[in-house]
C-alpha cells in the first residue's frame, strides 16, 4: 500500500485496500458523529417491514407528490418578485414525511430536522408556517444566509403526517455587502440577518413583527416581502393538496406507499448503481482556490471512498465517504456546515453524481434522488474546524466553492474505481451582478447566477451553459434592460472554453454588459485559477474570467471574489464562465467532429490546431480540414506527450502548488 501525506498531516491510502487492512478500516468508528441533536426520532419507516400496498396506488401517490412539488414551484415562480427567485429560478421545493424523509426526487431541498427539533409535532397547528435561515441551526440544510426556508406541516385528522418545504436564494438579507455575500467576510455576523427556526405564521396568522424585522434588514425590502409571501402561500397550497391525498386514500395506505417509494429507490441504487463500483478503497482530492481573505492557495477537499458488498440495508452493498484530509476551515466565507444529521443533506446533494453509472443516459434521467439513497451511504467527517466542519461563527456565504467541488471530488474518486466511466469536471454556478442607482436615483441590485459547461462524458460531449440548480436560467435580456441601467450587448458561447478531449467539455457563457450609469460590479466565483479538470486523457477547460473595458484604455481584470469593483458609464463588463473538462485524448477526436465545432463556432481555427492537432483552413462557414497534415501533426504530438496523469488540472494548479508540480500524487492511477 502506498501513501501520501495530506496538507492536514493525515496519511491515507491511494490504492485500493483489501483483506485485513480493509476490514480494520471498516471496523473503525466514524469520527465526529454530527451536529445538533434533532429532538425527534427520525429516519425510520412509517409501516412495519413487509407491509404491502397496491402498486397502482404507489404510482398514484408518487405522481401526486411530483405534481404537488411542481405546482408549489410554479406558484412561487409566478407570484414572487425578485429576479433571483422569479426569473433565475434559484429555489427548490420538497416534500418530506413525518419521519423527516425526503419523498420527492425531482430536486434537492433543505431539511425539516431543525423545525421539529425546536417545535414538537404535537405543538403544530393547521396553518402554521415555520421559517429559518440560520446556517448553524439548520442541521446542514441551509448553506448560507440568503437561502431562506419556509416549512408547512400537513395535517390529517388533527395530526401531522408530512411537510411541504421551499427554500431559495434571495436578493438581500442584510450584511456588509449588497446581496448578503461579502467576499471578505471573516464572521457569519457580517453576512446578514440569521433567523433560527421560528413560527412565522401561527394557525394562519402571519407574524407581522418578524416579517418587519426581516424586511427592515434587507436592502430590497419589497422584493423580500413579496418572495416570502409567495413561498408561504405556495407551501400552504401544497399542504392542502397533500391533505386531500390522505383524505382520499387514508393514512395507512398513503404511508405504506411512502415506504414503498423509498424502498424502491434504495433497491434500484443498490442493484443498478452500487454494483458498478468494485469493492475497495479509492482516494482523490480537489481544491478551492481562494477564500476572499488569504492569498490564493489550495484549500483541499478529499474523499476516501470505500465500497463493500455488505454492511448496507439488508446486508447489501454500501458506500463510505470519508472526508478526512479536508483542509482547515478558511478565514473567508468558503466553509460549509456539512457535519449534521450524519451528513444527511450532503448525501442527497452528492448522490446525483452516482447516477452517471446507470446503464444508459436514458436510464440515468429516470433515477430520482430521495431519502432512499441515504441508508446506502455512510459519511465520516473530520474533527471540528475544517472546511466541512466549521466552528461558529465561521463565515459561509461562498460555501458553493466547497459543495460544488465535492460533486467533482466524488465524480473523480468514482472515476478511479470504474476506469474513467464518469464525466469530467464542471463548475456551473457563480454569482455576478451590478448595483448602484438608476436614472430615477433609486437603488437597484441585479444578481445573476450564470452557468457554465458540463464535463465531457465517455459517450458524448458535455453540455453548454448549464446550471447545477434544476430549471435555473440566466436573466432575460428584455427584463434586465427594462429594469436596470445597462445594455446586454452580447450573450453567447465562450469559444474554445470547453476542455479538449475525445469528447469535448461543454462551453461556458460569454456575456457583455455596457453600463449606462456609474455603478459597481460584484462577483462570487471560483475556478478563476484552477480549471475544470479533464479525465482519461481529456484536458482541463478554460477558467472563469471577468474583464472591464476589454480593448479600451481602462482594460483590467477583476478578481473572481469582488464586492464593489467600480464601473464607469460607457464601460463594458465581459464575463466568461467556465468550460467543462474534456474526456479522453483530444487527438482521438474524429476530424468531422472538429470540423463541426469549427462550423458551429465552438472551436476556433487556432484551437483546432493547438488543442486537437487538426490543420484547418477556410472560413467558419466553410472550414476545410487537411487530413494528411492533421495526421502528421497528431503523430508528432503523441511522440512528444509522454506519460500523462489520469486527471488534467490545467496550468493553474502548478501556479498554486507550493512544489510547482502540475499534478497531485492522487491524479495517477
Amino acid at each position: 500500500m502506498t501513501a501520501t501525506d495530506t496538507p492536514a498531516g493525515f496519511t491515507l491510502s491511494t490504492t485500493p485496500l483489501a483483506g485485513d487492512e480493509l476490514a480494520a478500516y471498516l471496523a473503525s468508528e466514524p469520527v465526529n458523529p454530527a451536529g445538533l441533536p434533532t429532538g425527534y426520532e427520525h429516519g425510520n419507516r412509517l409501516t412495519p417491514e413487509g407491509t404491502t400496498v397496491d402498486p397502482v396506488l404507489v404510482e398514484i401517490v408518487e405522481g401526486t407528490l411530483a405534481s404537488v412539488e411542481m405546482e408549489v414551484e410554479t406558484a412561487i415562480a409566478r407570484t414572487s418578485r425578485s429576479p433571483m427567485i422569479r426569473d433565475a429560478h434559484d429555489f427548490r421545493a420538497g416534500i418530506h414525511d413525518r419521519q423527516l424523509r425526503k419523498l420527492t426526487g425531482r430536486s434537492y431541498s433543505a431539511l425539516v430536522h431543525p423545525i421539529v427539533r425546536d417545535f414538537p409535532l404535537e405543538t403544530m397547528r393547521d396553518g402554521d408556517v415555520f421559517f429559518h435561515n440560520d446556517v448553524y441551526e439548520s442541521e446542514g440544510g441551509i448553506g448560507h444566509l440568503p437561502d431562506l426556508c419556509v416549512t408547512v406541516p400537513v395535517f390529517h385528522r388533527g395530526e401531522v403526517v408530512c411537510f411541504v418545504q421551499a427554500f431559495g436564494h434571495h436578493d438581500d438579507i442584510g450584511g456588509a455587502a449588497p446581496g448578503s455575500m461579502p467576499s471578505g467576510a471573516t464572521s457569519v455576523h457580517e453576512e446578514g440577518l440569521a433567523v433560527p427556526p421560528i413560527r412565522l405564521w401561527d394557525a394562519g396568522v402571519p407574524n407581522r413583527a418578524a416579517l418587519r424585522i426581516m424586511t427592515r434588514n434587507s436592502r430590497m425590502p419589497e422584493s423580500l416581502a413579496a418572495d416570502l409571501d409567495a413561498e408561504c402561500s405556495a407551501c400552504l397550497m401544497g399542504a392542502r393538496r397533500l391533505a386531500e391525498l390522505f383524505g382520499r386514500y387514508g393514512r395507512a395506505d398513503v404511508e405504506a406507499a411512502f415506504d414503498t417509494i423509498l424502498d424502491n429507490t434504495t433497491e434500484v441504487y443498490r442493484r443498478e448503481i452500487l454494483s458498478k463500483i468494485p469493492d475497495g478503497q479509492y482516494v482523490w482530492e480537489d481544491y478551492a482556490e481562494h477564500d476572499g481573505v488569504a492569498e490564493p492557495q489550495l484549500h483541499t477537499q478529499r474523499i476516501t471512498l470505500t465500497k463493500t458488498s455488505t454492511g448496507g440495508p439488508g446486508d447489501g452493498p454500501r458506500l463510505i465517504i470519508d472526508f478526512t484530509g479536508t483542509a482547515a476551515q478558511a478565514a473567508g466565507p468558503i466553509n460549509h456546515c456539512g457535519d449534521y444529521v450524519g451528513g444527511n443533506f450532503l448525501k442527497k446533494w452528492l448522490a446525483p453524481i452516482l447516477r452517471n453509472l446507470a446503464a444508459t443516459p436514458e436510464r440515468m434521467g429516470e433515477l430520482d434522488v430521495n431519502e432512499g439513497v441515504v441508508p446506502l451511504i455512510e459519511m465520516r467527517f473530520p474533527e471540528k474546524g475544517t472546511l466541512l466542519t466549521p466552528v461558529y461563527p465561521a463565515p459561509t456565504n461562498a460555501r458553493t466553492f466547497v459543495i460544488l467541488r465535492l460533486l467533482g471530488v466524488l465524480a473523480g474518486v468514482v472515476a478511479k474505481a470504474v476506469e474513467g466511466r464518469m464525466p469530467a469536471d464542471q463548475e456551473t454556478i457563480r454569482y455576478t451582478g451590478v448595483y448602484g442607482t438608476d436614472f430615477d436615483g433609486k437603488p437597484y441590485l441585479m444578481r445573476e447566477v450564470l452557468g457554465g459547461g458540463s464535463g465531457g462524458r465517455y459517450y458524448a460531449d458535455g453540455e453548454d451553459t448549464i446550471h447545477v440548480v434544476p430549471d435555473s436560467r440566466n436573466l432575460p435580456t428584455e427584463f434586465t434592460e427594462s429594469r436596470f441601467p445597462f445594455l446586454v450587448e452580447r450573450l453567447g458561447l465562450a469559444v474554445d472554453s470547453g476542455g479538449p478531449g475525445r469528447h469535448r467539455g461543454g462551453l461556458g457563457y460569454e456575456k457583455h454588459i455596457r453600463m449606462l450609469r456609474d455603478g459597481h460590479f460584484m462577483s462570487i466565483a471560483d475556478r478563476s485559477i484552477l480549471a475544470c479538470w479533464g479525465v482519461k486523457g481529456g484536458k482541463a477547460g478554460k477558467p472563469f474570467q471577468v474583464t472591464i473595458d476589454p480593448g479600451g484604455p481602462s482594460e483590467r481584470e477583476v478578481d473572481a471574489l469582488a464586492d464593489a469593483e467600480p464601473i464607469r458609464a460607457g464601460e463594458v463588463v465581459r464575463i466568461r464562465t467556465t468550460g467543462g473538462g474534456g474526456w479522453g485524448d483530444p487527438l482521438e477526436r474524429p476530424l468531422d467532429e472538429v470540423e463541426r465545432d469549427l462550423r458551429w463556432g465552438k472551436v476556433s481555427f487556432a484551437g483546432a490546431r493547438n488543442d486537437y492537432g487538426v490543420v484547418a483552413t477556410g472560413t467558419k462557414e466553410d472550414p476545410r480540414i487537411d487530413a494528411a497534415a492533421s495526421a502528421e501533426l497528431r503523430e508528432q504530438r503523441r511522440r512528444e506527450a509522454g506519460d500523462v496523469p489520469f486527471f488534467d488540472r490545467g496550468p493553474g494548479y502548478a501556479r498554486l502548488n507550493p512544489d510547482g508540480a502540475s499534478a497531485a500524487d492522487v491524479d495517477w492511477l
